[in-house]
């Protein structure tokens, strides 16, 4: 180890440890993935049967059991998939709605996602493109990593993205620290941008959860 740089001998290692184990990484995310979507979705089906969203008696009495830690692992959990796809975030925003409330589920929901949001950024900007390509897989990496040849043109693609609530946002997140975005201008953009686009996603998969339920 260098004593001068104290930190590059942790960057390099992790690096080449990305390097060599890439594969088998991706294949462990596809797998935790596909687990993360059977798993949500029985969750679904169970919070269903149990009337956890539509009976308040039996929220609370599920609240109740889990104890005063539910609102932080909540939040654990969205920061979780913020960073790595292994749980839907299209129904774990909904999901926390209608379990915390409207106003509390979604503080939960857009502390969460703000906190992964960060981390992805600072990740990719400290260990760069060999860190991202694993998470992101080759195929979807090779796409999307032509967005940077332009910055003034991947800036307002980062700018639409945290706006837009169906964009890939934490791709994005990932790709803007790999640009030369700068750190304030990204705090900046997500902080006004993340607000609306999540408000405008979670009322509206409620709706669309509750009419589904409605016809079961």
């Amino acid at each position: 180890m260098d004593p001068k740089h104290p930190h590059m001998f942790s960057k390099k290692t992790s690096l080449s440890f990305l390097r060599r184990y890439k594969r088998y990484f991706q294949i462990s995310l596809r797998l935790l993935a596909i687990s993360g979507v059977f798993l949500t979705i029985y969750g679904f089906y169970w919070g269903y049967h149990q009337n956890l969203f539509t009976s308040d008696l039996a929220l609370s009495q599920f609240l109740q059991s889990i104890g005063p830690l539910a609102p932080f692992l909540f939040m654990m959990l969205q920061i979780i998939q913020t960073m790595f796809p292994l749980i839907p975030g299209g129904l774990t925003i909904p999901g926390g709605l209608m379990i915390f409330g409207m106003g509390y589920g979604y503080l939960l929901n857009f502390v969460g996602i703000m906190i992964g949001s960060i981390i992805n950024f600072t990740l990719a900007r400290k260990f760069g493109r060999p860190l991202v390509q694993s998470l992101m897989g080759n195929r979807t990496f090779n796409r999307y990593v032509r967005w940077l040849d332009n910055p003034k043109q991947f800036k307002r693609l980062f700018i639409f993205g945290m706006f837009f609530p169906l964009s890939p946002a934490d791709l994005l997140c990932y790709l803007a620290g790999l640009s030369d975005l700068s750190y304030r201008d990204y705090l900046l953009i997500l902080s006004l941008g993340k607000p609306i686009a999540l408000f405008l996603y979670s009322y509206g998969m409620v709706e669309i959860l509750n009419r589904l339920f409605q016809l079961l």
